[in-house]
């Protein structure tokens, strides 16, 4: 099976939502620039030094600016072991490709999707997945 690694959702206001989350919940909010899209991430738990949540089964997440061509409710990112596999299962199982796969420098190949539902799901092949 394919785990779930990472969760999205979108944001109005930087840095609104990075003092919301870190005060509410007590996560690590790191912004990034205009070269990563303005991504937030969320780390939900300890990492370690490449990102990686420490507690098994922890997931840590990220935040995205609110726009038109991106959703409005909240997103999960899934591991695969084969990005251009699982892209050929997804077109062949009815689902779409969003865009073109893109390197997240130091994590690894991610491509968006959108399901038979209509439902929009990161995928990513981890360049550390074992």
């Amino acid at each position: 099976m394919d785990p779930v690694v990472h969760f999205e959702m979108p944001y109005e206001d930087n840095e609104r939502v990075k003092k919301f989350y870190s005060t509410v919940f007590g996560w690590e909010m790191r912004s990034y620039g205009q070269e990563m899209g303005n991504y937030v991430t969320a780390a939900t738990t300890e990492i370690d030094n490449d990102n990686m949540p420490l507690k098994a089964g922890a997931i840590g997440g990220g935040f995205y600016p609110m726009g038109q061509e991106m959703p409005k409710c909240p997103s999960v990112v899934i591991a695969v072991e084969n990005l251009e596999k699982s892209i050929e299962q997804i077109t062949s199982a009815g689902g779409t490709i969003l865009g073109n796969p893109m390197e997240i420098p130091g994590i690894g190949m991610y491509v968006a999707m959108k399901d038979t539902e209509g439902n929009r799901v990161g995928v990513l092949q981890p360049f550390n997945m074992v």
